[in-house]
């Protein structure tokens, strides 16, 4: 009976451990395969420097969507890291940090290297996208347009922006 109710906790804590919400935008995000998203947000980058997301026009975008506290997060680095090792300069890679206080994703973002990471505490950016669960990838072509969103194993995402570079 305890083994029962030990593992339908241990499950229950682990469904809800890839969900985390900051809620739906109705003003920017577009659908996968639509129009072009607006590029048109700020951020700051673990520097502290100010991030103007237009800058990411007219190269295809991996924007990474992650919680420093996240176990699948955490999984995903040695594939970013190799992403944006492999396509620098020709690819935007971004991670975008949330879910949790700035000290923390400053001490995650400081491990994962390649990526260029913002800071979004307060989830501007993460509404800007639509995204509402870590670990997310919002992948973008280089005129803008969503190609696929949500989540991808390391095979998968690099094989669609190989796809992208042609």
């Amino acid at each position: 009976m305890r083994l029962k109710i030990v593992v339908g906790l241990i499950a229950a804590v682990l469904a809800l451990s890839g969900c985390a919400a900051f809620g739906s935008n109705t003003e920017s995000g577009a659908p996968s395969g639509s129009s072009a998203i607006s590029l048109k947000f700020t951020g700051q980058d673990i520097d502290g420097a100010p991030y103007d997301g237009e800058q990411l026009a007219d190269k295809p975008t991996v924007l990474w969507f992650w919680a420093p506290w996240c176990p699948t997060c955490r999984a995903q680095v040695g594939g970013v890291e190799a992403l944006a090792k492999k396509y620098a300069g020709q690819v935007n890679v971004v991670g975008v940090g949330g879910l949790a206080d700035e000290a923390d994703i400053l001490d995650f973002a400081r491990e994962v290297d390649g990526p260029t990471h913002l800071i979004d505490v307060e989830g501007k950016i993460w509404r800007h996208f639509n995204v509402t669960a870590q670990s997310t990838y919002v992948v973008l072509d280089a005129d803008g347009v969503v190609v696929s969103e949500g989540y991808q194993d390391d095979d998968e995402l690099a094989d669609q922006v190989a796809e992208l570079v042609g």
